[in-house]
């Protein structure tokens, strides 16, 4: 099986889609909690001009799991950085890359953002349930049957904690269960999303601010990962 290359190794495309979304920039086009509506959308619906993540990989060459990633993060991080999140995402991606290659790296940066957001000490079964979950993302033979077990073991765990933990360690011990049981497809963008509700309860009054910082972290992490991927 080929390796999905992005914009399909052509700087043609890459132009295209950039020049595409800086122009619904410009016109004011992009907003969030809309798909798309022939005019106006996210950051998915002007970039494609529909709302459809599938299309990622066959228009962009760009993985799916990493263009719900996008879109999570779109409708989730502060609005000012919004604005330019879909022109940002798209110019940082280089021509030709292997973006399957971020998914480990993304995942345990937000595992072990995870760690740092709620009180670990009071829960240490959810504290272990992440650890033992970016040990899983650490190891060298991801995808690997052997990998695949331990993977089962890690969202066991995770899901025995989840049950016995409550606000942010809840959130944490899903964030966990998320990043193991589905490793095969949209492990980061999951794990994301409840990493950052991990964040949000450990806030506490300042629920929503938290969550938009959250999801600007990992923006700022994914961006970097992506430009540094050839």
């Amino acid at each position: 099986m080929n390796k999905l290359k992005a914009y399909h190794n052509d700087k043609s495309i890459k132009d295209k889609y950039v020049k595409r979304v800086t122009w619904h920039f410009e016109q004011d086009n992009i907003i969030r909690d809309i798909g798309w509506n022939g005019c106006k959308g996210c950051a998915i619906g002007c970039t494609l001009e529909k709302y459809d993540h599938s299309q990622y990989p066959i228009e962009l060459g760009i993985p799916e799991w990493l263009a719900r990633v996008e879109d999570t993060l779109f409708e989730g991080m502060s609005k000012d950085k919004s604005r330019t999140w879909p022109i940002d995402f798209l110019a940082a991606v280089n021509i030709g890359s292997d973006l399957e290659a971020i998914k480990a790296p993304f995942l345990l940066f937000v595992l072990k953002d995870t760690l740092e957001t709620f009180e670990s000490v009071e829960y240490p079964d959810v504290k272990k349930a992440v650890e033992v979950t970016i040990a899983l993302w650490e190891r060298d033979d991801i995808g690997s049957a052997d990998w695949q077990e331990a993977a089962k073991a890690a969202w066991a765990a995770a899901w025995e904690s989840w049950a016995a933990a409550e606000s942010a360690a809840e959130a944490a011990a899903w964030a966990a269960a998320e990043a193991a049981a589905k490793a095969a497809a949209w492990a980061a963008w999951a794990a994301a999303e409840a990493a950052a509700e991990a964040a949000a309860w450990a806030a506490g009054e300042s629920w929503a601010a938290a969550k938009a910082a959250a999801y600007d972290r990992y923006a700022d992490e994914i961006l970097s990962l992506i430009k540094e991927c050839r």
